[in-house]
C-alpha cells in the first residue's frame, strides 16, 4: 500500500516539530556486536535519521530512505554538521523497496509493511543482516502507531522473516516492564545465508 499526499504531509508535520534526530533503536545498540564490520547499510523509512548518523559512526556506507523531505533535509542537516556521509533520498519505500543483493545490512525501526518482507530479504546480500524493531499489539504503553494494523501480532516478526537465520529475537510481552524502553517492541536481528 502507498500512501497518499495527506499521510506525507501528516509525517512532514510531525518532523518539522520534532527536534534532533531522535533515539538510536534499542535493536543497534543491544546487537552492536552483530553489526558487519564494513558494507552498505540501508536505513528504511529513517525519519529524522538518528540511526542512519549512528550506523555511519560505526563505520558503514549508509543508505537512508524515507518519504517525508522534511525528514530527509533534518538528517542531511545533522550528518553535515557531524561529518557524516549518509545517502539521503526522499522515497517511497512501499512503492519502491530496496534492489535485489544490494546491500550488507538493512535496518528498520518503527516501521510496518507486511508487504516488504519478501523484498527486504532478497535486498539482503549473502550473509547480509537484518535488524529490525517495531511496536507489537498486545502492549500499548501510549507510544507508537494507534492502529492495531501497524503492530505486530505475537511472533508475528518471526513469521513474516522466517527463512532468515535468527540471532536474536525478544518480544516481552505481556510479562516485560513497562519501564523497560523495549517493553512494546519486537526486536529482531537475522541474516540471508551465504
Amino acid at each position: 500500500m502507498t500512501h497518499g499526499d495527506s499521510f506525507r504531509d501528516r509525517w512532514n508535520l510531525r518532523h518539522a516539530g520534532a527536534d534532533g534526530p531522535g533515539e538510536v533503536a534499542q535493536v543497534l545498540l543491544r546487537n552492536r556486536h552483530l553489526l558487519p564490520e564494513q558494507g552498505r547499510a540501508l536505513d528504511l523509512a529513517c525519519g529524522r535519521g538518528a540511526n542512519a548518523l549512528w550506523l555511519a559512526e560505526q563505520g558503514l556506507e549508509v543508505h537512508a530512505w524515507d518519504f517525508s523531505p522534511v525528514a530527509i533535509e533534518k538528517l542531511e542537516r545533522e550528518a553535515k554538521v557531524a561529518g557524516l556521509q549518509v545517502r539521503c533520498r526522499v522515497r517511497d519505500v512501499v512503492a519502491q523497496p530496496p534492489g535485489a543483493d544490494s546491500f550488507d545490512l538493512i535496518l528498520v525501526s518503527h516501521f510496518l509493511e507486511r508487504s516488504l518482507a519478501e523484498p527486504l530479504m532478497a535486498a539482503l546480500k549473502p550473509s547480509g543482516r537484518l535488524f529490525y524493531q517495531t511496536f507489537i499489539k498486545e502492549v500499548n504503553l501510549g507510544r507508537g502507531p494507534g492502529k492495531d494494523d501497524w503492530r505486530l501480532a505475537p511472533n508475528e516478526l518471526l513469521q513474516l522473516f522466517a527463512p532468515l537465520r535468527v540471532h536474536y529475537y525478544r518480544e516481552d510481552a505481556p510479562l516485560g516492564g513497562e519501564t523497560d524502553p523495549v517493553a512494546d517492541l519486537a526486536l529482531l536481528v537475522a541474516s540471508r545465508s551465504a
